[in-house]
């Protein structure tokens, strides 16, 4: 079986750690979901685990090193990653990190990009990746 690459972007992550809101039972269900295989970026560890380590958040910590053990390939070409991002957010009119995310997912092919943003946000404009939002059905 094949298994599905998905990038999820750093609020999925939060979600599914924090507990609380519409989108966390979605995001464990995707992280908890064995036909996918994670794929990520520097910039996902960049926006989770940095706060969670200055304010010493065992939990939280471990939470996301567990999910970044997992992960199977790793976005590393960051110089065309950038050259990219810059390309779709002045196509689509993404936030830089934004269009980071979806630069480093088109960068190893992954098969989606998960992320909470909802569908009226510009990431959804985005057509080289499937981007695929918690707030979705």
């Amino acid at each position: 079986m094949k298994l599905r690459k998905t990038y999820v972007d750093s609020g999925v992550l939060i979600a599914a750690f924090r507990g609380q809101g519409d989108p966390t039972a979605r995001a464990m269900q995707i992280l908890d979901d064995p036909t996918r295989e994670f794929v990520s970026s520097i910039y996902v560890k960049l926006e989770t685990l940095p706060k969670a380590i200055y304010h010493n958040n065992v939990n939280e910590i471990s939470f996301y090193q567990n999910f970044f053990q997992s992960v199977r390939q790793w976005a590393d070409q960051l110089d065309i990653i950038a050259e990219t991002a810059f390309t779709q957010a002045s196509e689509f009119g993404l936030k830089a990190m934004d269009a980071l995310h979806v630069a480093a997912a088109m960068s190893i092919d992954a098969d989606e990009f998960v992320t909470t943003e909802r569908s009226t946000k510009p990431i959804h404009r985005v057509t080289a990746v499937n981007v695929v939002s918690l707030w979705q059905s």
